[in-house]
């Protein structure tokens, strides 16, 4: 049995990315596992987004390698990075509004064709019985916390080897965010790397394995989650600042 250490899902090497002339992320490295779920934290404008967005190609990185299982991505279009199982749900609300539920998984899976879609939404649709009540509502119609809901089964539509989340609690109540925290626990605890951006800090780390602390975009901590819950001069240092009001404004994260 060999004891080399494990590929790691995610890689981050040396990264730099930001917007024009406005660096975001600062020479950042960090790893992810494979099948964990990994929180990103930090105050406005530490690059927790960036991360995500620079992952999933909406930013190209002007320095550095990013890599999945140990395959350079670098740079590859967001169609490719589909392809290779990453999946992202961005913040707020992306919905087709005038379309049905129905409507709108049929489209979140139509780089599958339709066959293989309408046979992969009820296999869906077990995360969420609520959303499966109102498949032909519109999406308009739907709660907040129905219509994330939504979002995100548009995304499992696609079986993703990793989910990239970002602020997946905005807008629901607190019985709803404990609903779709349990369901990324169940998906990571099925396989799925799940990297997530959430204001909900001390929520998100009960169901996280590992916590990733940037400040202006670098990495200062990367720890287990429940060690950061249990070390009370870590919650002063990073859970204080992720709930930080009337800062200064920030660049975009």
């Amino acid at each position: 049995m060999s004891d080399a250490p494990a590929t790691p899902c995610i890689a981050f090497d040396d990264v730099v990315a930001g917007y024009k002339d406005f660096m975001i992320l600062n020479n950042l490295s960090f790893e992810v596992a494979t099948g964990s779920i990994t929180l990103l934290i930090g105050p406005n404008g530490a690059g927790k987004s960036t991360v995500l967005k620079t992952l999933f190609g909406l930013l190209k990185p002007r320095q550095g390698r990013i890599r999945l299982h140990g395959q350079d991505i670098t740079g590859a279009t967001q169609k490719a990075l589909l392809g290779m199982g990453i999946a992202f749900v961005p913040q707020g609300r992306n919905l087709f509004g005038q379309l049905s539920v129905f409507e709108n998984l049929e489209l979140g899976g139509i780089t599958l064709g339709m066959k293989t879609t309408h046979e992969r939404i009820p296999e869906v649709l077990e995360f969420f019985p609520r959303v499966r009540e109102r498949m032909h509502s519109r999406a308009a119609s739907l709660s907040g916390g129905e219509q994330k809901q939504l979002e995100i089964g548009r995304a499992l539509l696609l079986r993703p080897k990793v989910l990239l989340i970002d602020e997946p609690s905005i807008g629901l109540s607190p019985l709803v965010v404990q609903d779709v925290f349990r369901m990324l626990r169940k998906l990571a605890d099925q396989g799925t790397t799940v990297l997530m951006v959430e204001q909900n800090v001390k929520s998100a780390l009960k169901c996280s394995d590992d916590a990733i602390a940037l400040e202006s975009g670098r990495l200062v901590l990367h720890r287990p989650a429940q060690e950061i819950l249990a070390d009370p001069h870590m919650e002063r240092l990073f859970l204080g600042g992720a709930h930080t009001t009337g800062a200064a404004p920030a660049a975009p994260a």
